[in-house]
């Protein structure tokens, strides 16, 4: 390891951040090994991208096959029948009665930047409303969207204009479905009319801001806004989606259609790919030429997604993903009897983190939970503040694993907390 991370830092701008020091060599299922040939269960899957594992064997053969008939040829210069295909599974798979279409791309920040100049021409307006600790990329309007300011933001505006932040209902920080309902009428009576919004943007579970799930009656009422002044209403399901949270999208928990839905991540097991999903009228807003990407729709990673989504179905992960959650829960309830530094158990189905306070000298006992458990070859990841810690396994592990990695993550609790 001090070979790689001599080279990485020679090589590597600082500004790319590493979580763990440990150079991985290969992944299968829910556990990767590193160069040194040790093993770990991994907690953090590409951030919320391997939801069918690392390595599916039906990944894996689907990459092989398309690869070996079409690697590129840019889907504006002339169709293939992945793109077709998977964009017609996307539109039938979206919550809600409207006509769907799909527009392919490449990455989160791509598929969130292009909702909004949909929205944009479907309205004819400019502003948009997102929400504080919200995050929706790193590339300019995303970055302006997100609601997080350390370490995204630093000095890398000036940001674009007519962007506005309101507040993510918490009821842990007294932010109720009310109170975050009266600051967005606020913003609409001193900054922006409700009348110049193209478009309001929201993660239905925040996913970098903690894994704080907005209530199913904050979602309703924002669906009522926004056909009360015919504002485009967009769920970012990057993270969320893909059944991390027991449904295929998550905004499915409030019972409502949002009019563009964009995903990304676990929808390709590991090949980058993004998709914005969303009612047929206002996804064709945009004339010809305005949409697109030179890689977008790749049709290997085309090919991948299709495969992602016939294990969904093979392998009952939506149902798994319940399961998972369930488990995971009991486990950090019994954790939060033991120790009083545990604050807030939050989430829905397998998108679970667990928030803890910090210690009389101000350091995270998250960020030392998550070097013990590496010790015991189990990964983890910090969100939110800093002091939650997310649960993001692959929904493929069997319940013997998972009762491995959570007793070593119990052990690092008592290691750290006692």
């Amino acid at each position: 390891m001090p070979t790689y991370w001599k080279r990485r830092t020679a090589a590597v701008p600082r500004g790319v951040s590493l979580a763990h020091p440990i150079a991985l060599e290969r992944g299968a299922g829910a556990r990767v090994w590193d160069t040194e040939g040790r093993e770990y269960y991994d907690f953090i899957g590409g951030i919320g991208v391997l939801n069918v594992g690392h390595a599916h064997p039906k990944v894996v053969a689907a990459v092989a096959d398309q690869a070996a008939l079409l690697t590129h040829t840019c889907f504006q210069v002339a169709m293939y029948e992945p793109y077709v295909e998977l964009a017609e599974a996307l539109n039938t798979l979206a919550p809600g009665p409207s006509p769907k279409k799909t527009l392919l791309l490449t990455t989160g920040a791509e598929a969130t930047e292009n909702a909004v100049k949909i929205a944009r021409e479907h309205t004819r307006r400019p502003a948009v409303i997102a929400f504080q600790n919200g995050y929706h990329g790193r590339t300019l309007l995303a970055l302006s969207m997100t609601g997080k300011n350390a370490p995204y933001k630093q000095h890398f505006g000036p940001f674009c204009g007519e962007i506005y932040h309101t507040v993510f209902p918490h009821e842990q920080r007294g932010w109720s479905t009310e109170r975050a309902l009266e600051s967005l009428r606020e913003l609409f009576a001193t900054q922006v009319a409700p009348d110049r919004v193209a478009a309001i943007i929201i993660e239905p579970v925040l996913g970098e801001g903690g894994f704080i799930a907005a209530p199913p009656e904050f979602l309703r009422s924002l669906r009522g806004i926004a056909d009360e002044f015919g504002i485009v209403l967009i769920a970012d399901e990057i993270q969320s989606g893909f059944g991390r949270t027991g449904k295929h999208f998550a905004i499915e928990h409030a019972g409502i259609e949002a009019d563009l839905i964009t995903v990304a991540k676990s929808m390709a097991g590991g090949l980058p790919l993004s998709a914005i999903i969303g009612k047929a009228e206002i996804m064709d807003a945009p004339s010809a030429g305005g949409l697109g990407g030179t890689y977008a729709g790749n049709p290997i990673a085309c090919a991948a997604a299709l495969a992602v989504l016939e294990i969904y179905k093979q392998e009952h992960l939506l149902e798994r993903s319940v399961v998972i959650g369930e488990r995971i829960r009991m486990e950090l309830e019994v954790l939060a009897k033991r120790f009083s530094t545990v604050i807030e158990i939050r989430g829905i189905g397998a998108m679970v983190a667990v928030e803890f306070g910090r210690h009389t000298d101000g350091t995270s006992f998250a960020e030392k939970i998550i070097v013990a458990a590496r010790d015991r070859g189990l990964l983890l990841l910090l969100a939110g503040r800093g002091d939650a810690i997310r649960f993001l396994v692959p929904l493929v592990i069997t319940d013997a694993e998972l009762d491995v990695a959570l007793a070593r993550f119990t052990e690092s609790c008592a290691q750290v907390l006692s």
